[in-house]
């Protein structure tokens, strides 16, 4: 299964940026992924994330910002990231519109399309999916500040993080998704921000990507219900 290059407008200003969708036959769903800040969409965790997805049966459409699109580094100001995800969410809508739709990302691109669902305009989403929620900087001392507008997030959210994730004390965060009545928090035994674990650990990146998408296609049949054959969903 091949995935197919779409464009659209990011915003008017910063124009069109690429998007990569990848559709299995018969798809319950569909995920709109945003990369994180160091990497486009074609990493290799973005691609081993939209296949295995794919094969549990739920499509994906994941996109590049603007500012790797230009072949910048640095990332876009957060309202044209916010911006790009609402437009990501709207080619996702019009690419599948017979399927629930959700949205999320790795690390910032996750936080950024949280903070699209937190603010007034919101998400027409059903389900928010966080891979690596980055509540604070490396080397920093952790803190919750990153994390204050997802109170405002009107729609579920599944948090995925590592036990060894630099970038999210695992306590903190324990702390910010039990605060929140609509999150649901699964935890990596070993895994770092990029969702890698050390050899001694006795398990591959490849078992990692099994486990995130086999919960977060669990996640999303526990939202959309069963699939009854010969019915579309909306």
């Amino acid at each position: 299964m091949d995935a197919q290059p779409i464009r659209f407008v990011a915003t008017p200003e910063r124009g069109e940026v690429g998007a990569l969708m990848l559709s299995p036959a018969g798809a319950r769903a569909l995920v709109v992924l945003a990369h994180g800040a160091g990497a486009g969409m074609e990493h290799v965790f973005m691609t081993q994330a939209a296949e295995g997805l794919a094969a549990h049966g739920v499509a994906t459409l994941r996109y590049q910002f603007p500012y790797v699109e230009a072949g910048r580094r640095r990332p876009d100001r957060p309202a044209v990231l916010e911006a790009t995800v609402r437009s990501a969410v709207a080619a996702g809508a019009a690419a599948a519109p017979d399927l629930p739709l959700f949205a999320g990302g790795k690390s910032m691109g996750g936080r950024m399309t949280s903070r699209a669902a937190a603010a007034e305009a919101g998400l027409n989403v059903r389900g928010i999916v966080l891979l690596g929620f980055p509540l604070h900087g490396a080397g920093r001392p952790p803190g919750r500040e990153r994390a204050a507008h997802l109170d405002e997030v009107p729609v579920p959210m599944l948090f995925l993080q590592g036990t060894r994730d630099a970038l999210a004390d695992l306590e903190l965060m324990r702390g910010v998704c039990g605060d929140l009545s609509r999150a649901a928090l699964h935890v990596v035994e070993g895994a770092d921000h990029g969702f890698h674990v050390p050899k001694r650990s006795g398990r591959t990146d490849a078992m990692v990507i099994e486990e995130l998408t086999s919960v977060i296609v669990r996640w999303i049949e526990k939202l959309i219900g069963p699939k009854r054959p010969g019915t579309k969903r909306r």
